[in-house]
């Protein structure tokens, strides 16, 4: 997750990272496997794929009673069973000042959820033979070649020492890399990167990757899950191993084949009426503007393009891409990956040593594939979590899960900061008893 400078210190509370949404021309020509636009994803009645409508009606009502209590602006929900959308719905206010509804088609920072995207980037070059999982990064960023390892030695808090192993593309997918963010604690390693910048939107990942080449790891390669740069630095291998930015690598590959029309690093000029403004609780209580859509960062491109957060996206965007993994790669003819792989990224990828993930605190029965957490023993049932179910977040609140046991996709947005798990607390056991 990358997040802008001026976030950071709202951020400690939790979790992920930064940018945005352009309209790319929808161009047949593009897809894999089709010469037509894709079509939407067919509606349903919840009854026809073995869901309560009755039951599902109360996710609005759930939405709206946050609004209503200023816990967000606005909120949109889409569930999606056995390939058909039972519901879809949107509630509140994209923009308080200007009164402007919050639609299902609102354009909104996604940070973190750009990482299975990327993750799917790279393993798309890891099917084509030009990537393999268990590759050291050096063989495509020589400047990492001399990195070190903190050795957290109190009273020498810059000794470091050599790496036990490389670090590999299968550690930066599932984030046991050693690399780190820098706001999720506060050793020396994590003082290094803030005072370093690491990852500006306003640098070059070139410029990144050199600042990062100069600090050590926090751990050893494989040791521990550690929320991290790591995506960022994977999309920048996938930059150098395509010869295109990650931007077109993404457009041509993943976002047109899927259709997915909305999604891009920064909101296109006759998009901007639909981005929505992002807002932050008071101590007092209520709401406070954090980043208006009509002065937003976003509406230009940003100096790198974030494979760690850096897309922004709409409900119906992100949901055809849910769809293609649960259909194990392939959406209406056109396939992404191939089923093998789509398995590969949903099962838990963390060793013994470095599971569960740990992010504020630990995630009890959760680990990580490659880009995506997956629940691998239901320790918490108050969670209302499926084992084999996986997914991810946003810095701004936003989340998706997948459960493949029930064909069962869910995408839930607001554009609220520091992250909250409100929305899906609330709206995930309603999801899941809707289901008869």
């Amino acid at each position: 997750m990358t997040l802008r400078p001026n976030l950071i210190c709202l951020l400690l509370l939790f979790l992920t990272t930064a940018i945005v949404a352009a309209e790319p021309t929808r161009d047949p020509a593009t897809a894999t496997t089709v010469n037509t636009v894709p079509p939407e994803l067919p509606t349903a009645t919840p009854a026809s794929v073995g869901m309560s409508a009755v039951k599902l009606a109360k996710i609005t009502d759930s939405m709206q009673n946050l609004v209503d209590n200023h816990r967000v602006a606005g909120a949109v929900a889409i569930v999606i069973r056995k390939g058909k959308v039972v519901y879809f719905q949107a509630a509140g206010q994209r923009d308080i000042a200007g009164n402007l509804p919050m639609e299902k088609d609102t354009i909104m920072r996604f940070y973190s959820m750009t990482k299975p995207i990327t993750t799917v980037a790279a393993m798309i070059l890891v099917e084509e033979g030009k990537l393999q999982l268990e590759d050291s990064i050096t063989k495509y960023i020589p400047e990492f070649k001399n990195l070190r390892v903190y050795a957290a030695i109190p009273g020498e808090p810059e000794k470091t020492v050599a790496l036990n192993r490389p670090v590999t593309i299968r550690d930066l997918m599932r984030h046991t890399s050693g690399l780190t963010y820098g706001f999720l604690g506060n050793t020396w390693v994590d003082q290094q990167y803030r005072l370093a910048d690491v990852v500006p939107l306003t640098d070059t990942m070139q410029q990144s990757i050199n600042k990062l080449s100069k600090i050590p790891l926090l751990y050893q390669p494989g040791q521990q899950f550690n929320y991290s740069v790591s995506t960022d630095v994977l999309g920048y291998i996938v930059n150098r191993v395509s010869g295109v930015s990650l931007s077109n690598f993404m457009q041509q590959r993943i976002f047109r084949p899927l259709d997915m029309v909305d999604t891009a690093f920064h909101v296109s000029a006759k998009s901007t009426h639909r981005f929505s403004s992002m807002y932050s609780p008071q101590l007092i209580g209520g709401l406070a503007l954090s980043e208006s859509a009509t002065a937003s960062p976003f509406l230009r491109p940003p100096g790198q393009f974030s494979g760690g957060g850096g897309l922004l996206s709409t409900a119906r965007d992100y949901s055809r891409f849910c769809q293609m993994l649960i259909n194990l790669g392939e959406l209406n003819g056109t396939r992404i990956l191939t089923a093998d792989s789509v398995r590969e990224m949903t099962k838990n990828q963390l060793p013994e040593k470095a599971f569960p993930i740990r992010l504020i605190l630990p995630q009890p029965g959760v680990g990580f594939g490659l880009g995506v957490s997956v629940v691998v023993e239901n320790k918490n049932p108050a969670k209302h979590s499926r084992v084999g179910e996986y997914g991810w977040t946003g810095i701004a609140s936003t989340h998706f899960w997948i459960s493949p046991q029930d064909e069962l996709a869910v995408v839930l947005l607001s554009q609220l900061m520091p992250y909250t798990p409100q929305l899906e607390a609330i709206i995930k056991p309603l999801v899941y008893d809707a289901i008869k």
